[in-house]
């Protein structure tokens, strides 16, 4: 890699870009950028206490897919974030925040036990004209970024890898709404689907690309989204389930039990993925995993995974999708392994949660129904009596599934056990799902109680919505959720 001398240290270069980002009106595309997309691939390594990135290699793509209007990010989400600072001026010329796969990784127990973890993970941006320096920046405990990794990048470098995208797989155009630097654009790519299933995979990517648009702000600003999608096969159909000893081998290895949830649907092998949808200009990168069981997952800015056919797909790929596309938190409490995910007086990044540390001055005070309280009593004690007593009835389950194919039970008998406890956790279900959807305070906009994985200190907007998981029979964003989603999209469209 050609090294590129540096007159001003990071600390000073990084201020006066800042104070140049804040007080100009915008950055020129064209003065600091090519229209082609360059892709940094990294390792990035380490548990709790510590991490660091390790370079791998760069690419040059086709077109760049992103605005050309907004560079300098808006938003102020993700864990990480990217900048691109010009040498010859010291500008700030791109930034972008995202979250990553090492990023949820470090808040599990192996993390904080000190268990070391490699993955990897990749950055795009607008190919510079003139050599930058790219810096990669973390937040620490109380949100604060600090820098993590810089590397400078001269454009003509040789090491930079400039071969053809094209990997001969099957690219079907879904829609086409326009210039993709003014539309949303997304990729579909297939995961677990045989040279045999090709057409189940076009039937699939159609159907979710319709249930995407039954939503809104989705639906009214359809016109805004081009939707492209790339079959490339795997030697065997469909995915790793580990808990149920069964292995498929796939393009993608993508595997539920991701960070030892058994739902968590996700790939490690994200150089693999990028080289499958760069064949194509996109915005974001949607995993369509050919199994029948329920699961996904979404990580802000880096990719979606969902299952074709599971339990409530639809609702799962939309759910998803929000947090990978509009940096939306999760409204429900427990069921992940995570710990620590947003720490104690600290307000947490997502436009959907709060830790309410000034209740009046709430992130989204301009959005509260008339009359509601902050925060708002929605009956929280009884709503988590049904769900500690579903769990216990849960957890009994699986010790039992355990216990029953250790002493190698038959597959009949275990399904047997499975049934007698499914009446109970079913009504439980309703029960819950009731609770939330026919609540007296339904579609009310305040600050309720319970999100982000923990009953207490973490308030959501509205009483459920989608990124509610418990709670699949109301199909409503609400207006905290909804706005967010329309915000991402008019940057995306350049407005």
């Amino acid at each position: 890699m050609q090294n590129i001398s540096m007159k001003t240290s990071l600390a000073v270069l990084i201020a006066f870009a800042w104070s140049m980002a804040v007080a100009q009106p915008g950055v020129s595309f064209d003065r600091y950028f090519i229209d082609s997309t360059l892709r940094v691939d990294l390792y990035h390594v380490g548990e709790k206490n510590g991490e660091f990135y390790s370079f791998d290699r760069m690419l040059r793509e086709g077109i760049w897919a992103g605005t050309t209007e907004h560079l300098v990010d808006p938003f102020n989400l993700g864990r990480y974030r990217v900048r691109l600072f010009d040498i010859a001026s010291n500008a700030l010329v791109y930034s972008r925040g995202y979250d990553c796969y090492f990023g949820e990784y470090r808040t599990t127990d192996p993390a904080k036990n000190g268990v070391k973890r490699v993955y990897q993970e990749t950055v795009r941006t607008p190919y510079p004209r003139k050599p930058v320096l790219m810096v990669i920046d973390r937040r620490d405990r109380y949100n604060v970024y600090e820098p993590l990794f810089e590397q400078c990048i001269d454009p003509s470098d040789y090491h930079i890898i400039t071969e053809s995208t094209d990997r001969g797989d099957k690219v079907i155009t879904v829609q086409h709404a326009g210039d993709p630097h003014r539309c949303v654009d997304l990729v579909f790519v297939s995961e677990g689907y045989t040279a045999a299933e090709e057409k189940k995979f076009e039937s699939d990517v159609k159907r979710f690309s319709d249930s995407l648009f039954a939503w809104q702000p989705y639906q009214a600003l359809r016109g805004k989204f081009n939707i492209s999608a790339v079959f490339a096969s795997s030697p065997q159909s469909g995915v790793d389930e580990p808990r149920q000893g069964i292995y498929r081998k796939t393009l993608l290895d993508a595997t539920f039990n991701s960070l030892d949830s058994d739902r968590y649907l996700l790939t490690e092998e994200n150089k693999t993925m990028r080289d499958v949808a760069g064949q194509v200009p996109y915005d974001a990168v949607l995993v369509m995993v050919n199994s029948k069981r329920y699961g996904g997952g979404g990580i802000y800015n880096d990719f979606t995974a969902f299952t074709s056919d599971g339990p409530s797909c639809d609702f799962v790929f939309v759910h998803e999708f929000g947090h990978a596309f509009a940096g939306l938190g999760d409204e429900y409490m427990g069921d992940v392994s995570y710990e620590d995910f947003y720490p104690k007086g600290v307000e947490p990044t997502e436009p959907n949660l709060t830790a309410l540390l000034d209740p009046t001055n709430l992130k989204w005070k301009d959005l509260v129904s008339p009359g509601v309280s902050i925060p708002t009593d929605w009956g929280q004690a009884a709503y988590d009596s049904l769900v500690a007593r579903r769990g216990a009835l849960m957890d009994e389950r699986g010790k039992r599934q355990a216990e029953m194919q250790k002493e190698g039970k038959s597959e009949g008998e275990i399904k047997e056990m499975n049934n007698s406890y499914s009446g109970e956790i079913g009504a439980l279900n309703k029960k819950i799902g009731t609770f939330l959807v026919d609540n007296p305070m339904k579609g009310k906009v305040g600050a309720f109680e319970g999100g982000g994985y923990t009953p207490k200190g973490i308030f959501r907007p509205t009483v459920n919505s989608l990124m509610n998981q418990f709670s699949k029979t109301d199909h409503s964003m609400y207006p905290v959720n909804e706005r967010a989603v329309r915000q991402m999209i008019d940057y995306f469209a350049g407005q």
